[in-house]
């Protein structure tokens, strides 16, 4: 790629969506690079690794064009299907989780099957609506169960690995896809009502004794579950609370060298933030993801079609629900359930999912010209035909 043709390729695709999520990404090394202080293992190598993978898959996918991909989705939907197979065939547990919803790889690594088939799911659910659109069938109800079942098979699969907190993603991923399709808001109530009714049900025979015990852990009065199911988070809560408004300094948090907080590289690396850079650096790392997601919202709706729309619809989605969550487990106002930071959380497979899905996104801009250009085009040659006339 020549220099005039690099600069032609970031004109086109979203610069300031680059810059956040560098921006993220180097945040992230930073933390992870402090964290590791309290024991042995180097995260940060793997991270590494693992996002200079993803940016250059990203790269790939951007100079692609989203419509050729979608015109695939029967291959992103047998990668999806035969993941989810290999994790029920061959899933392994790994420390620090209570799931058995991983792979072991050859030299030692591991992957988390699941954090790719978000993005088959994406695709594929893409394809799906705009099949929906072209039969304006996407209103009716048959239209809208297919969407639900389509849902239902990832969502079931991983249920059964034991990973509920990526089903809560996939849930969000239906419901705000299928809510920006134009799916009306009845069914979304009837929904609503149905899993309302339907709570009893959940608690007693689809939450185990784990699940109901992290939430019931947020209503503890006299402070009993801190010794068990909510010490991780009242730990983490003490470590921010340390930071105040500056931190304690970067690599001179003394909780963070000797890893209080358990499991804190993954869902809790903003307790890192908070004790070492204080309040200040809570407040930059949430912009720079809040930024992410704003500019998420604003390329799907600089879309020129649906299929697009749609793409960058449920990435928006997937690191919305994901920050959402995550900075609601750390802070305590939700149940811990094992849901990373996106672009911070140390995991190689997190950052590489998370990184094609921002390639995604920047395939969606970087070929919204083309479209105008052809509409330009298609333009000029009924003038012309109306002058001949």
């Amino acid at each position: 790629m020549g220099k005039s043709s690099l600069t032609d390729f970031f004109r086109r695709t979203d610069t300031l969506l680059w810059l956040l999520t560098i921006s993220a990404v180097i945040y992230s090394f930073m933390l992870i690079s402090s964290m590791q202080r309290a024991g042995d293992y180097n995260y940060l190598r793997p991270q590494i690794a693992a996002v200079l993978i993803g940016t250059a898959a990203a790269l790939l996918i951007a100079n692609a064009d989203y419509r050729f991909l979608l015109k695939k989705w029967y291959i992103a939907a047998l990668i999806g299907i035969t993941l989810a197979v290999l994790v029920y065939l061959f899933g392994i547990n790994i420390n620090g989780t209570d799931d058995t919803a991983w792979l072991a790889l050859p030299g030692g690594f591991t992957i988390q099957p699941s954090e790719f088939i978000k993005i088959c799911f994406i695709i594929t659910f893409s394809k799906h609506i705009s099949y929906l659109n072209e039969k304006k069938l996407v209103q009716s109800f048959f239209g809208v169960l297919t969407l639900l079942v389509h849902a239902l098979i990832p969502m079931i699969m991983i249920h059964f690995q034991g990973d509920d907190g990526t089903v809560l993603i996939f849930a969000f991923i239906f419901l705000i896809m299928a809510y920006i399709a134009g799916v009306q808001l009845r069914y979304f109530v009837t929904l609503g009502i149905t899993l309302l009714i339907g709570i009893p049900i959940i608690w007693n025979f689809f939450l185990n004794d784990e699940h109901r015990n992290r939430f019931l852990a947020l209503f503890d009065i006299d402070g009993n579950a801190m010794t068990n199911y909510g010490w991780q988070q009242f730990q983490g809560k003490i470590s921010m609370a340390s930071g105040g408004l500056a931190g304690s300094g970067l690599y001179h948090g003394s909780r963070v060298e000797y890893g209080i907080v358990p499991e804190q590289e993954n869902d809790f690396i903003f307790t890192v933030a908070g004790e070492e850079l204080g309040f200040i650096g809570c407040v930059i790392l949430m912009a720079i993801l809040f930024g992410i997601i704003i500019r998420l919202i604003i390329d799907a709706r600089n879309s020129n079609d649906s299929d697009g729309r749609n793409i960058c619809t449920g990435v928006f989605a997937t690191i919305a629900a994901q920050t959402i969550i995550n900075l609601g487990m750390v802070l305590g106002f939700l149940p811990v359930i094992g849901i990373t930071l996106p672009l911070f959380s140390a995991g190689g497979t997190s950052a590489l999912s998370t990184m094609i899905c921002i390639g995604l996104v920047q395939s969606v801009c970087n070929h919204n010209e083309d479209d105008m250009d052809t509409a330009k085009i298609n333009r000029k040659s009924l003038s012309r035909t109306r002058i001949k006339i």
